[in-house]
Order: structure tokens, then C-alpha cells, then sequence
């Protein structure tokens, strides 16, 4: 693109488009400088790195009576309260084994970074997969949950009109439009992701404490009432006609103590963030974990004890929720009663929301790691225009969207993908721990060893319930994918390492002598600027020999190449014809340099004329195959390539500006007429594909 010298003598450039579009949705560019400033307090990592953790109490009790209640009936409410003890227990031990993880690992990572210094790296991709398969499920599940509380909220104020019906039919379009969000946001960098998303947090932590206090000063009071079991869309209740005992079989418990387990999603994303917090950072993680932890637990067990004080049933589309009508019933029909559960609801809708941005956190540092140890694709370890790792951010975006499309955002099928990642992250991290105790044996390392050693082994536990009870719901798709993903995780490092060997230790004949000649190709397809520009490049170069060459495809067009070049002042640069008939032009072209090289000794140089169009509509109206001639001509022995770029978009800019100025432009008029015949725009574009690998 033309650019402009500014006083100073500075060449100022114009912007691109893209870059302009950018900076409008983004804003400023950050420099690498300013990314130390980029931590967050304990408040705010709060809000930002738990919010998918605390989240989870919204949907983790009604999924356990989406099991227990078609199967058991209204025992199904008595059935949830020992569930839910089971389920705050494991919360307790993945607390305490936690706490040591982000004491000794102070770096982001997590169990990946646990796994990798206690297994080696190999073994390490069991626990990235689990993590990135965790983190896209995470983003759909949270997104999804979030517009079940936005539609709960319309049907109780307004009931099932056309309007809330609609919406309730199309919430996949509202989900995905929440996503997209998210990632803008995240795209815009930490700090403002943190101050936008750590509010909602606390909002819904004041919300719910709300709602079970009100709640149970309610029933403290006398108000024993219950909601209706029976009203159409709900699950229907189990006949329960041999009794609870006997119908709560254990194949049924160990289902619902699988879906209540979403409820502890979430748990290892500030030892995936570690990083964010400001110094000293482990002690930090630390205490924000066990403050997580405990309004985790609480939110929990508050909404597992309302559900069974009113019988709130959830239904089969997902909405009215469960703690929508939790809330309908503490605060009643007033019109603080609705207020009270407008709030609720629109906290409960902004954290499950938000709680997506746990992903957008974690997911790309996550990939980070894994590409710095060469398992993944290493433009993950860039940093962007908000220094964000916006390619990671930009992939979890389009998986978890097109996982939301493939469910029709329905959370109960969602919820069947998510606890096999997320405990086999939980596995990974207490064996981890459980090695590092035994090698180092510092300090109380018994008890450590124990409590780690506990977590794994329950954890271990839940990912085989998980993996047989849900199988035939969906699991099955994570159990195919998950191998297949460590594979190919490994064969990527494969890949890295045999380029590395083979950068770093490629053979060399010291025998060959060394080329004296210096000889250039100039590929001419026309005669136009950008080939004049080649030959000038040439020319400064100084080689021993310089040759223009053009393979004839058709002799009326190589007739007139002959003619033009006569009339060109390009010294006595001569143009030499090779006859292609076949029109395998890369093959030719190969065949004559390789025989140059070998016959003459000489080093050869092959300069390609490329002329850049727009970016758009010139990829549209002209083929592009330089660089696949390069990579060809690339793989012989004392040959290397140049492409020599010229600017069309800036050449007909100049010619504009000074023709609205009156300077006289010179022509070369032996050139107007080599668009009337077939358009000839580059000698490559006749290079047969199905011979390019030659």
C-alpha cells in the first residue's frame, strides 16, 4: 500500500481495513509491556475465575431430579438430600487437594502442568484433552442454562404468550448470540473481561443468599406448602408402587449422583489461572479457592433443601427451572415478591452467562502450554491485539457454538458431556500431587499424600460412573473422542520434532564442491512493471548470469511475449522460449533448472514476478501459484526462490492520484493490447494441479 513522508522524514503508512475494523471493536492495541499490569485482585479473580464453579448450583440439584424423579417419584426429594452430602463431600476433598496444587504450582496450568512435571509430557495430553473438552462443554452448558433463566423469568411474569413461546422455541439463537459476546469481550483483553464479568458474580451470590433465606424463614415460619407435582411438561413422577428401596435401584443413584457432579465443574479453573492473580500469587489462588469452594457448597446444599421443602419438579423443556420456582414460592405474588424474583433471576441468568467466561479464561492458556510444549498447533502461543490468545479464544468460539447448534442448546443433553473431562482433569491433578509428595517427602507429606491420593481415586471413581451410566445419553461421543484426541495430540509432537531433526541435523555431502556461478532465473509470463521490477532486482544482485525464460503453452501468445520484450529497453537481456506442449509448467520448469545446476555448477536463483491484487475480488479474478512453484523448485539442491512482489491495488492508486494532479504518465503502449485475446494474467496459471506435487 502507498504511504506518505512526513516531515520529519518518518514513512507513515496507511492502516488496513482490517486492521481498522479491528481496532474499532477492540480498541487500542496493548503492548507487551503493559501485560504485567494486566492481574487481577482477589475480588475480581473471584468474580471472573469462579463464576462457572458457583454457577453450577443453578442446574446441579434439578439435574439430580431429572434422574430421580421419573424413576422414584416424590421419593425422589428425599433421595436428593444424601446425594447432595455425597456430592458436597467429594467437594471437600477436591478443595484440600487443590489447595496444594496451586501452593506448588504458581504458574497457570492445572493439572496439565501437574501431570507434565510428575508424568512427562506425553502423559500429560490425557489431562489436556480432559481440560479442553471440559472448557468447550462448559461454554454450551453455561450459555444454555443462562436462557433457561431468562425464559423462567418471562413465563412467570407473563405466562406462556406467542411472544415468550417464541423465544422459548428459538432460545439457540439467543444462546449463540451470548457466546459471540463473550468473545468480543475476551478478545478485548483481561482487564476488561474482569471488570465486566466479576460483577455478576457477586450479584448472584447476594441472590441467592436471598433466596434461602427467605426461603427457609418461610418454612421456619409455618409455610409448609408445596408446589403442584403434576403440571403439564413436568416429568412425570415414577410409580414408586414397590416402594423407594426398591425402585431407587442403583444403577438410578449412581445416574443422578453423575448429573448432580456438574454441579463441581469448574472447580480447577483458578489452578488453570493461577497466573492472573496478583503476587504473592499461590497464597492468593489459595484463599479465593477455599472462598469458591465454600459458597459453592452452600449455594448447593440451599437449593437441594428448597427443592425438597416445595417439590419443585423441573420440567422436560428445561423451563420454568427449579430454583425459578424456588423463588416464585419464597417471595410470593406481591410486588416486591416480584421484584425479588426478577433479580434472582436476572443474576441467575448474568452468572450462568459469565460463567462461560471461566472458558474464555482458561481454554486459551491452557492451549498455550500445550502448544509451548509443541502438542498443538504453536499460533496458540501468541498473544493478539488485547494481548488476549485470541486464536484460542477464537477456536473454543466455533466448537462451542457448533456443539450448542448440534444440541439445540438443550441442557440436559449437554450435561451428559461434562463430568468425564472435568474428573479426569480432577484424576490427573491428585496423582500428580500424589508423585511430587512421594519424591520430595517435605513437611507433613503423608497426610498430603493421603488427601491427594483420596481425590484421585474418588475422582477415578465418577469418570467410570460417568463413562457407563451415560454412555447411551451422549457420553459415548466424548468417550470416542477422547483417545482419538490424546493421538493426535502426540502425533502433532511427532511432527514437531521430526521438522526439528530435520532442521537442525540435515544431511550434508562435503564432498560436493561449492557452486561458484551465481545464475538468476527471471520467470516472465508478460512483460508488464512487475517483471521490469524483477530484472532490476536481478541486475542489483550482480550475479554471473542473468536469464529470462517463458514456457510456451501457445505460440500466438509466445509471439507476441517476443514482440513485446523487443520493445522493452531491458538491455541485452535476451527471452528465452521453452516449448511446454504437455503444459506441466512446474515440472519443466524444474527439469531445466535442476539440469542448469548440475551441468553448469552454478548456484541457481528463480525470481517469480507476483503481482498483489486486492484481497478480496483479485483472489476472485486471478489464480495464485508462486508459492507452489517455489516449494517445488525449493526441494533441489543448490536452488532457492524469490518471489518478487508487486503492488497492482497501489500502482492504480498512483496513476489515479496523478492523473487528478495533471502529471504526465508514460505508457507503455505495446502492452494495451494483451487483455483482447486470453487472459494470460500469470505464466503459473497453467500449471496442470494434478502434477504440482512434481
Amino acid at each position: 500500500m502507498a504511504g506518505t513522508i512526513s516531515p520529519s522524514g518518518e514513512v507513515e503508512l496507511p492502516e488496513s481495513l482490517g486492521y481498522r475494523v479491528k481496532k474499532r471493536l477492540l480498541g487500542k492495541p496493548l503492548v507487551t509491556e503493559q501485560l504485567g499490569h494486566e492481574k487481577l485482585s482477589n475480588s475480581v479473580a473471584l468474580g471472573v475465575l469462579a463464576s462457572d464453579c458457583i454457577s453450577s448450583m443453578a442446574y446441579g440439584s434439578e439435574q439430580m431430579l431429572v434422574i430421580l424423579i421419573p424413576a422414584i417419584g416424590i421419593a425422589a426429594f428425599t433421595a436428593l438430600i444424601p446425594l447432595t452430602f455425597v456430592i458436597l463431600g467429594l467437594l471437600v476433598l477436591l478443595t484440600f487437594s487443590y489447595r496444594e496444587v496451586v501452593s506448588v504450582y504458581t504458574r497457570a496450568g492445572g493439572s496439565y502442568v501437574v501431570a507434565r512435571e510428575n508424568f512427562g509430557p506425553r502423559i500429560a495430553q490425557i489431562a489436556a484433552v480432559a481440560l479442553l473438552i471440559d472448557y468447550i462443554v462448559t461454554v454450551a452448558v453455561q450459555a444454555a442454562a443462562g436462557t433457561d433463566a431468562l425464559v423462567s423469568l418471562g413465563q412467570f411474569l407473563w405466562g406462556n404468550n406467542a411472544f415468550i413461546s417464541d423465544v422459548a422455541d428459538h432460545k439457540l439463537w439467543l444462546t449463540v448470540a451470548v457466546v459471540l459476546l463473550l468473545c468480543w469481550g475476551n478478545l478485548r483483553g483481561i482487564r476488561e473481561a474482569g471488570r465486566a464479568f466479576a460483577l455478576p458474580a457477586y450479584l448472584f451470590m447476594g441472590a441467592m443468599g436471598l433466596l434461602v433465606i427467605v426461603g427457609f424463614l418461610r418454612f421456619l415460619t409455618g409455610d409448609h406448602t408445596q408446589l403442584s407435582t403434576h403440571q403439564p411438561g413436568m416429568y412425570a413422577l415414577g410409580t414408586g408402587e414397590h416402594g423407594f428401596f426398591y425402585g431407587a435401584a442403583l444403577l438410578t443413584m449412581l445416574r443422578a449422583f453423575a448429573n448432580g457432579g456438574s454441579s463441581l465443574t469448574g472447580l480447577e479453573a483458578i489452578s488453570n489461572g493461577v497466573s492472573v492473580f496478583r503476587n504473592p500469587q499461590g497464597r492468593n489462588a489459595r484463599k479465593t479457592m477455599v472462598v469458591m469452594s465454600a459458597v459453592l457448597g452452600t449455594g448447593v446444599l440451599g437449593v437441594s433443601l428448597l427443592a425438597h421443602i416445595t417439590h419443585a419438579t423441573p420440567f422436560v423443556n428445561g423451563t420454568p427451572t427449579v430454583v425459578s420456582q424456588e423463588a416464585s414460592w419464597a417471595f410470593g405474588n406481591s410486588w416486591y415478591g416480584n421484584a425479588a424474583l426478577v433479580f434472582v433471576q436476572l443474576a441467575t441468568a448474568l452468572i450462568l452467562y459469565t460463567g462461560a467466561n471461566t472458558s474464555f479464561n482458561g481454554f486459551p492458556f491452557l492451549a498455550s502450554f500445550v502448544a509451548e510444549d509443541s502438542f498443538l498447533p504453536r499460533q496458540l502461543t501468541r498473544r493478539g491485539h488485547r494481548l488476549a490468545f485470541s486464536s484460542g479464544i477464537i477456536v473454543l468460539t466455533v466448537v462451542s457454538l457448533l456443539l450448542l447448534i448440534g444440541t439445540d442448546s438443550d441442557l440436559t443433553r449437554l450435561v451428559s458431556l461434562y463430568a468425564i473431562g472435568v474428573f479426569t482433569g480432577f484424576t490427573m491433578a491428585g496423582a500428580g500431587m500424589v508423585k511430587h509428595h512421594l519424591d520430595r517427602r517435605e513437611g507433613k507429606w503423608k497426610i498430603k499424600v493421603a488427601v491427594n491420593g483420596a481425590a484421585a481415586i474418588a475422582s477415578f471413581a465418577v469418570v467410570g460412573i460417568f463413562a457407563v451410566t451415560k454412555f447411551t445419553e451422549g457420553a459415548w461421543l466424548v468417550v470416542v473422542i477422547f483417545p482419538i484426541g490424546v493421538w493426535s495430540l502426540i502425533k502433532v509432537n511427532k511432527r514437531y520434532r521430526e521438522e526439528a531433526e530435520a532442521l537442525a541435523m540435515a544431511p550434508v555431502d562435503a564432498t560436493s564442491p561449492t557452486p561458484r556461478r551465481q545464475v538468476m532465473y527471471i520467470l516472465v509470463d508478460r512483460v508488464d512493471l512487475a517483471v521490469l521490477k524483477a530484472i532490476r532486482y536481478a541486475r542489483s544482485m550482480r550475479p554471473a548470469e542473468i536469464r529470462a525464460v517463458h514456457f510456451m503453452t501457445d505460440d500466438r501468445e509466445a509471439d507476441r511475449l517476443r514482440l513485446q520484450w523487443s520493445n522493452v529497453e531491458v538491455g541485452d537481456l535476451s527471452l528465452e522460449i521453452v516449448e511446454c506442449p504437455d503444459r506441466r509448467i512446474t515440472r519443466a520448469l524444474v527439469e531445466l533448472i535442476a539440469r542448469t545446476a548440475k551441468r553448469e555448477k552454478s548456484q541457481i536463483t528463480l525470481l517469480i514476478p507476483e503481482r498483489n491484487y486486492s484481497p478480496v475480488l483479485g483472489r476472485l479474478l486471478h489464480r495464485r501459484t508462486p508459492d507452489q512453484i517455489a516449494r517445488a523448485v525449493g526441494k533441489l539442491p543448490n536452488v532457492v526462490t524469490t518471489i518478487v512482489p508487486f503492488d497492482v491495488v497501489s500502482a492504480h492508486d498512483e496513476l489515479e492520484d496523478a492523473a487528478a494532479s495533471g502529471i504526465k504518465v508514460e505508457k507503455l503502449d505495446h502492452l494495451d493490447h494483451t487483455l483482447e485475446g486470453t487472459d494470460h494474467a500469470d505464466e503459473a496459471d497453467h500449471v496442470d494441479h494434478t502434477e504440482s506435487k512434481h
